[in-house]
């Protein structure tokens, strides 16, 4: 049995839940997490956990605040060498065989002055291991962001990156990419048609979202807002994890932000999506961009008449499901070899290898 530490970036689900799928597929191991927030909040369910901020991403409105986003991050940044300190103290007592990183900010830097691997598994790094031709008008977004991951967030020895799409890795890059981990729930789900729509919305405030959702004219089950009760054709439910799922399988296609990990889940289950990425979030900006260029979807961000981009949308549902039908969504295996692998060595497999 291995002890593995494992840092996870605690704002929203995506990356707690990534985590929380590893830590399931190798339940003969014992894990340690460590971050904040909502996501390790649901890590605390099963496993321990141990309490260190990190850099966040603060959302209002659909879109970055960046007067939040500097109120939160300026301490914590300020404050960085003591909770580093803290965290090489938590590895020396804790002795782990094997240090994992989900885009959490302490946790490689206390590795780097340890002189141990860390290996972060994440999405982010998507970003910055390739190159990227979106539109001129996100150029300044896209290169404000890989400055931000390379400085602040790749500080670990080597890269896994989980992607539902997947472009050419820049040579001399430590980056392995690897199709979207999928939680067994997930895996399990078959698919059908019953003509309704899943809808999900986390931030309240984006009430252009729901202007789309009404253009649909169908059903539209409504998940994220902890809501219950019926407006019309919108039916809001309250999360929980066997309903959701029920839902997106069996829907005619899926619309919600620009999160991977719910774009990655409905791809696999042959649904179509529409995403409305925050804001100022360039990674989930470049999830939307590959998801409409990939033939998979439809990128709303710059949609302005709702009732003409859903027709134009569902003109196109049989075009997406079969372009969806060609492509692979799910790389469990595959990365947990790889995990096999850096489990036994502290390093990956060179790529021949495998």
């Amino acid at each position: 049995m291995a002890r593995i530490l494992y840092g996870v970036h605690g704002s929203g689900h995506g990356h707690a839940m990534r985590a929380l799928t590893i830590a399931r597929r190798y339940s003969g191991h014992q894990f340690l997490f460590l971050g904040s927030g909502a996501g390790l909040d649901l890590l605390r369910r099963e496993y321990p956990v141990f309490d260190c901020p990190n850099l966040d991403t603060p959302i209002r409105g659909h879109r970055v605040a960046m007067a939040a986003l500097l109120r939160h991050n300026l301490p914590v940044w300020l404050q960085r060498k003591r909770w580093t300190e803290s965290v090489r103290r938590l590895i020396e007592s804790y002795r782990p065989d094997a240090v994992l990183t989900d885009y959490e900010f302490f946790t490689p830097l206390a590795c780097r002055s340890l002189g141990i691997p860390c290996l972060s598994v994440d999405h982010q790094h998507v970003i910055t291991s390739s190159f990227h031709s979106v539109p001129a008008r996100q150029l300044s977004s896209y290169f404000a962001t890989c400055c931000s991951i390379d400085f602040l967030f790749s500080n670990a020895s080597e890269y896994l990156v989980i992607s539902f799409f997947r472009p050419a890795v820049r040579n001399g890059r430590p980056v392995r990419l690897v199709a979207p981990l999928l939680r067994e729930s997930v895996l399990a789900k078959e698919p059908s048609d019953a003509g309704h729509v899943v809808a999900y919305q986390g931030h309240p405030t984006n009430e252009r979202f729901f202007s789309f959702l009404k253009a649909t004219g169908r059903r539209v089950m409504v998940y994220g807002l902890d809501r219950e009760g019926s407006e019309g054709d919108l039916h809001f439910r309250k999360y929980s994890e066997e309903g959701f799922l029920d839902d997106v399988a069996s829907s005619r296609y899926v619309m919600c932000g620009g999160g991977h990990t719910l774009i990655s889940e409905a791809l696999f289950l042959g649904k179509p999506v529409v995403s409305f990425p925050i804001a100022n979030a360039f990674e989930q900006y470049l999830n939307a961009f590959y998801l409409e260029r990939m033939g998979w979807g439809a990128n709303a961000s710059a949609a302005c008449r709702p009732r003409d981009f859903i027709a134009s949308f569902e003109a196109r549902l049989d075009v997406y499901r079969e372009n969806i039908g060609r492509a692979k969504f799910v790389g469990n295996d595959d990365l947990c070899s790889l995990l096999d692998h850096y489990f036994q060595h502290r390093r990956l497999p060179d790529a021949a290898v495998e």
